[in-house]
């Protein structure tokens, strides 16, 4: 069973215990997360996109804040001496996904079980 989900305008593909960087959250190390925001769940074979898609993902924070690489922006006009030199590094939060649980009330229906009309 794997989810797609949306985290701070980002799309991530996670299974159930998978440790991925994403954009920094909220939380200190160890608290519980849970994501509802599902955009494409596939369950044994069972897929479901949009608001059929009707599951909770819940994660764990590994490490609150992880520094990524240094990024710089220099900018510099010839002969004018003009030199600006702009950087930071971007925060990241390390979670782990403990579950992808599943709705019971909503049908999961495959694109095969469409209804379809016979003469």
């Amino acid at each position: 069973m794997f989810a797609v989900i949306k985290i701070a305008g980002q799309q991530f593909k996670v299974k159930a215990g998978q440790s991925l960087f994403v954009p920094h959250l909220t939380g200190k190390t160890g608290d519980k997360l849970e994501f509802s925001d599902l955009m494409f769940l596939e369950n044994e074979g069972n897929i479901s996109t949009g608001t059929n898609a009707a599951a909770t993902v819940t994660a764990e924070i590994t490490k609150d804040i992880i520094k990524g690489e240094k990024v710089i922006a220099f900018k510099m006009k010839r002969r004018k001496g003009f030199r600006k030199k702009h950087g930071h590094r971007t925060q990241y939060t390390q979670i782990k996904v403990t579950d992808i649980k599943t709705n019971k009330d909503t049908d999961i229906k495959t694109n095969k079980d469409t209804d379809v009309v016979t003469d």
